[in-house]
């Protein structure tokens, strides 16, 4: 048991190495793009299904509430909270669609929007992102290392260079982590 924990620990530790070697220059452009977002009256809007609607929900509320210090709450929102709505999309139009429909009124001009999806390839988030797309919104993608079909669809792709979906949601949190960071300190940091 104990030789698991550590291959685990090990693994996940590989990943965050080339996290760190190969993804800053596209880390930093997603900071900044948010940081400007946020300047200019967007926000961040992020969905995924599963473990990656959950890390949608996680990065949003440390936007919403707080990530290293008290500060205003800045606007942000996950797609993946409301079940009613996504029920009745799914319901009525096609499971395929609960991304893709609530961006078609709640995403503005100013806005990013985020895909997550350790494959690159989930159906629904692709849509929402060509939803997004069609409406003239940044994207951003979080993918494994393939990037799959985000790959060609978004403005900046964020691959993170493995092919295990725990590694990738555990460098997805790292990374959005990092972003939320940034955005609190470009934002308020002299406030402190």
């Amino acid at each position: 048991m104990e030789k698991i924990i550590q291959d685990e620990i090990n693994k996940s530790i590989a990943v965050k190495q080339k996290v760190l070697k190969e993804l800053i220059p596209k880390i930093k452009k997603f900071s900044q793009m948010s940081v400007n977002a946020y300047k200019n009256n967007g926000r961040l809007i992020m969905f995924g299904n599963g473990g990656s609607a959950a890390d949608a929900q996680h990065l949003v509320a440390e936007l919403v509430n707080k990530l290293n210090f008290d500060r205003p709450m800045l606007d942000a929102l996950a797609l993946t909270v409301n079940t009613s709505v996504m029920t009745a999309i799914a319901n009525d139009s096609n499971y395929d669609n609960i991304f893709a429909r609530q961006i078609e009124s709640l995403v503005n001009k100013n806005d990013i929007v985020v895909g997550i999806s350790t494959s690159g390839n989930s159906a629904n988030v692709i849509k929402g992102l060509l939803k997004a797309k069609e409406k003239g919104v940044t994207t951003v993608g979080m993918t494994g290392a393939t990037g799959g079909k985000m790959k060609d669809i978004v403005d900046l792709l964020i691959n993170v260079p493995s092919e295990t979906t725990q590694r990738i949601q555990e460098a997805h949190i790292l990374i959005g982590h990092i972003v939320c960071g940034i955005i609190e300190e470009e934002l308020f940091g002299k406030n402190k």
